[in-house]
Parts: C-alpha cells; structure tokens; sequence
C-alpha cells in the first residue's frame, strides 16, 4: 500500500511540473510578465513556503547544516535549478508548451546517461546505442517541425529549440552534481536550501524588468493565484511529493514521473492554449520518451534529485 501511495505522489508531482508551461504561457498573454520574471516570482514563492514549511517541521536547522557543510554543491545545484528553469519557460514562449517539454525533460536523461560512461570509462551496450540513436533522431523530428502547426510559439522556433536543448543540459548537469548532495542530507533540506539560493540569483531580474518599464507584478487577483500556484504547486508542492513517493518506491518512479510530465503538458497546451503538434513530431517526441525509459536503471533503488 505504501509502495503503490509513493508511484501516486511521483505521478502527481509529473503532472504537476506539466502544468508549470501553460501557466507561464497564461501569465504572459495576460499581463505581459517575461519568462525570467515569472521564473524568480516562481522560486521565490517557493522559497518561502519551503522555508516556513522547514521551521514548522524543525528542519530549519538541518538546512543551515547543509549550507554550512556544502555550500558549493548546495548552491551550484540551486543556481542549475534557476537557469534549467528560465531557459525552460523562455523556450516555451517561443517554441510553444509540448515541444519545449518533451525536448528539454527527454534529452537531459540521455545526456546524464552518456556522461556516466565517460567518466566510468565503460562501452554502451548495443541496447544503448540504439536508444541513444532513436532520441537523437526523435529531437530532430521535432526540430524539423518546431513551431509548425502550433498557435502559441512566435516566429523563432529554432531559437526556443536551442533554448529547450540547454534547458535539457543544464537539467541534466543539475542532477549528476546533485547526486552526491542528494544521498547525504535530508530531502526537505536540500530543496529549501538549493530553491533558497536560485531565488537569490533570479531575484535580479525582477528589479531589471522593473527599471525597463516591464509588467512585474499580477495585474488581476486570477494572475496572482496563477503566480502562487506556479510557486507553490509546481515547485515547492511537486518537489516534496517526489522526495516523499522517493521514500517508498522504486528507481522506476522518476520514469514515471519523466513520462507523466510532458503528456500533461502536451494535453494540456492542446486543451487550453489550442496547441497542435505535426505527425512527425509526435514520433519524436515518442522516440525520446521511449529512449527515456529504455534508459532508466533496473535496480531498485531510488532515482538520484
């Protein structure tokens, strides 16, 4: 009961992160709020709930502990954090919700993947290569037709590609130099520690959208609600669902979780924004996602932050 409540709490944290992009995508449609702008209210809101969240459980003190003992890894994660998402939600504004997705989430496992074997120095098996060579040919099917057949990207879809594919990188370097952190320290911990430190770095540029005449607060009470729940939903909420679903089930959670995220998020985009993705583009983006779970451990353990 236990094992199958923890796969529950993973599958919504997916679900949760899907939302992320639609909601991004609303708040610039209706008040004019800029990616980056969105991305710092988003972190900082988190920061908060996760700090009280920290001091009412008394893991504030656990969290100083890990500032204290590894500041470097601790906010070189953080920043990651703040770049992987505002590289995210600028690509999603230009090459739309689904394609952004399902790029940025399927490439980073396959780049984490290669990066394993360079440093253990090992061979892909045959089974590898041609995993790796089907997301690579599911990324350029999606290259191909980026932009096309969708109402919401703007006229620089290769752009919002290239933005998706460093989102991807930066997700995928996040997670290796958080896997050491991850095993050593609390959960709720890390999280408040490391979304503490990329609200640092995004806070900039609210000031900077401020001092060019940009739109930085909610102009309406429902944009306000989106900011919140864009903070506290798909950040705080999410995260503490999957170290929570982390605890009692299997490596094969953070598949699910990869593959519930950008289903909810192309149904989504279809239903709300009435985004459209080509034929071949739907077999790109089915390639990576099955790249993805080929690649995924077999062992039964839990997935690395």
């Amino acid at each position: 009961m236990s094992a199958r409540l923890g796969l529950l709490q993973v599958c919504a944290a997916g679900v949760l992160w899907g939302t992320g992009g639609l909601v991004v995508t609303l708040l610039h449609d209706r008040d004019g709020l800029g990616a980056m702008t969105v991305s710092a209210w988003r972190m900082a809101l988190a920061a908060v709930v996760l700090i009280l969240f920290a001091v009412l459980t008394r893991r504030s003190g656990a969290a100083l502990d890990v500032l204290r003992t590894r500041p470097v890894l601790a906010i070189g994660v953080g920043c990651g954090t703040a770049l992987y998402q505002g590289l995210y939600f600028v690509s999603v504004l230009l090459v739309g919700v689904s394609v952004a997705t399902v790029v940025s989430l399927g490439l980073a496992p396959v780049i984490a993947s290669v990066w394993e074997h360079l440093v253990a120095r090992t061979r892909p098996s045959w089974r590898e290569v041609a995993v790796l060579t089907a997301a690579l040919v599911g990324l350029v099917l999606i290259s191909a037709t980026a932009g096309h057949g969708s109402a919401a990207p703007s006229d620089r879809p290769m752009l919002g590609l290239l933005l998706a594919v460093g989102s991807g990188l930066t997700y995928a370097a996040t997670t290796i130099f958080g896997h050491r952190l991850a095993q050593q320290v609390d959960p709720i911990a890390m999280t408040t520690c490391t979304t503490a430190a990329g609200a640092v770095v995004l806070a900039p540029f609210i000031a900077l959208a401020s001092s060019s005449g940009e739109p930085v607060f909610a102009s309406s009470a429902v944009s306000a609600l989106l900011l919140v729940y864009l903070g506290v939903a798909t950040m705080a909420l999410s995260y503490g669902l999957l170290y929570a679903g982390l605890r009692t089930t299997s490596g094969s959670a953070a598949t699910v979780a990869t593959l519930v995220e950008p289903l909810s998020a192309a149904v989504l985009a279809a239903l709300v924004l009435g985004e459209r993705l080509t034929a071949p583009a739907l077999l790109g983006g089915a390639l990576i996602l099955a790249a993805v779970v080929a690649l995924q451990p077999s062992e039964e353990h839990p997935a690395p932050v």
